[in-house]
């Protein structure tokens, strides 16, 4: 090929990158812009559900919120936890098994509970979490395409970081909308935990919400709502 054939195509080349990068960049502040909205106006349809379980106090601060939610409104429910957490999702089935509606009816019929591979384990050496992270992603991305939530909660546990940054993902290509609602913990009273950080600061929760006031005056996006437990 002549050298200026060369230049010619190589220009085409950066065009189209340029191009694909701009309709990105496009697409990606429209999903900010649109964040929090999926759920407003007056539809009463009911929307596919993850929940994401996180081992001790995150899994009772969970339960406790959903104990309130409109549970036709947010079924099916999926139930994630980490696959070394052996009680949560024994915990969300006992809740779900002892709702019944006005009918009597078990509400908890539309209920499932999954396990997902986690990044890293407590003690586990930044080295080896490489190839875990890996293989956790891996099997995110495994469990968002087969589910493909259109509600996504969750409230700290590093579970819920891959789950949100594939659906966030999936917004910006047009491939599935999932609205993030990340509860902050209880606990954290000064400061955001990591999970919570990831989120705020890289805009992937619709909607953030704390449950102390001096939180919310730090980081100003999120939502008080008071304490909830």
């Amino acid at each position: 090929m002549p050298f200026p054939m060369q230049i010619m195509a190589l220009g085409y080349v950066v065009a189209a990158l340029t191009a694909l990068v701009l309709l990105i960049s496009i697409r990606f502040l429209y999903v900010v812009h649109r964040s929090g909205k999926l759920l407003h106006g007056k539809s009463q349809r009911s929307y596919s559900t993850l929940i994401v379980l996180g081992s001790g106090g995150h899994t009772a601060e969970m339960l406790n919120l959903l104990s309130v939610l409109e549970k036709d409104r947010f079924a099916p429910r999926f139930y994630i936890a980490a696959a070394t957490d052996n009680m949560s999702l024994q915990k969300a089935r006992l809740m779900e098994d002892s709702m019944s509606d006005a009918a009597g009816v078990k509400v908890g019929k539309t209920a499932k509970y999954l396990q997902i591979y986690r990044s890293r384990e407590v003690g586990q050496s930044y080295v080896t979490s490489v190839w875990t992270t890996l293989v956790a992603t891996t099997h995110a991305l495994y469990l968002m395409i087969q589910l493909r939530p259109e509600v996504i909660l969750c409230n700290g546990p590093g579970t819920c970081i891959p789950l949100c940054a594939i659906a966030f993902l999936f917004k910006v290509l047009g491939i599935r909308w999932s609205s993030i609602f990340y509860m902050e913990s209880i606990a954290r009273v000064k400061r955001l935990s990591l999970s919570g950080l990831l989120l705020y600061k890289l805009r992937v929760a619709d909607q953030f919400f704390v449950q102390w006031p001096q939180l919310q005056r730090k980081y100003p996006r999120a939502e008080y709502v008071g304490c909830l437990m």
